[in-house]
Formats: structure tokens, C-alpha cells, sequence
């Protein structure tokens, strides 16, 4: 088994103000507290092998606080993660990955993609019911073997505030 935790990217600049939305990077505010809760998911213990990250600027960005907060000396940008990201290809990538590690994982991203999935991870199906808030986590415990959709563990589900 294996824990993964999904984290939402940190507060962006407004859409209104970037002619793509990949290139919205964390405002001020979105870094300041992303890199406070970095602290505190570094305090409660949280550790993963390796961070998987969307290719936009503000789950880059995410991503790189949480390495220098040592949640991970390793970050790897995915295109499952990106908005509208495959799932499917991410099980596939995270079945091969699993044979060659035992630890944990975060994927950071966007909603209502993340809890899209850990609805599909934990119920088999999405509802559009779990909300991931900016820079809040969402835990699974997935399985050893078989597919995680539907057979993981939902034990976390931390919006934010009750971390600052």
C-alpha cells in the first residue's frame, strides 16, 4: 500500500490578467501561504518520494515550495496533471512507478480534476462532491495490487485553513 496526497496549487493571479491560463503564476498572497502550509505538511511529517506536478505555472510553482520545504527532493512534471488529465494514464505511469518504489506520492493540480479523482480512487466513479481548496491536500492509501480505482482509502481530506 501506498499513500498518495493530492494538492490543490496555491491562490493564482487572475485569469483576466494572462492571455493563457497555463501561465497564471501564485500570487503573493498564494506563495506566502502556500509556503506556511508547506511548513506545517513538513511538521506533521508528510514525505513523499516524489512530487508529480501539472505543467502550469502555479503547480510548478506549488511543486517547488514543497521541495524547499523537503517534502520531496524530487519533482516531475506530468501531463496527466494538467486540466481535463487522464486518469487512466496516470494508473498506468503510477502501476510501472510502484514496482521500482515503495513510498509515497503527491500529484499537484487542479480542481475539480482532483476530486474527480479521488472520488474515482475511493468510490470508482466521479460525483463532483470532493473540493480540493487552494493548497489543501486530499489523502488515499491506495492498494498493493489491482487497481486503485475504487479500492483506495480516502483518510484525509484538509482544506487549508485548519493548517494556518
Amino acid at each position: 500500500m501506498a499513500n498518495v496526497y493530492l494538492i490543490r496549487h496555491g491562490i493564482a493571479a487572475d485569469r483576466q490578467l494572462y492571455d493563457r491560463d497555463s501561465d497564471r503564476p501564485l500570487t503573493e498572497k498564494g506563495d506566502r501561504k502556500t509556503r506556511q502550509l508547506a511548513r506545517r505538511w513538513q511538521e506533521m511529517g508528510l514525505t513523499c518520494d516524489r512530487v508529480l506536478t501539472s505543467p502550469l505555472v502555479r503547480a510548478r510553482q506549488t511543486a517547488e515550495i514543497l521541495r524547499e520545504a523537503r517534502i520531496s527532493d524530487t519533482i516531475e512534471t506530468s501531463p496527466f496533471l494538467a486540466p481535463g488529465g487522464d486518469i487512466d494514464g496516470w494508473i498506468d505511469w503510477w502501476t510501472q512507478w510502484r514496482q521500482a518504489s515503495s513510498g509515497d506520492l503527491a500529484l499537484v493540480g487542479h480542481q475539480p480534476d482532483l476530486g474527480n479523482w479521488a472520488e474515482i480512487l475511493a468510490w470508482g466513479r466521479p460525483g463532483d462532491k470532493l473540493t480540493v481548496k487552494k493548497a489543501g491536500i486530499i489523502g488515499l492509501t491506495l492498494p498493493a495490487g489491482g487497481s486503485p480505482k475504487g479500492s483506495s482509502q480516502l483518510f484525509a481530506l484538509i482544506p487549508p485553513k485548519f493548517l494556518l
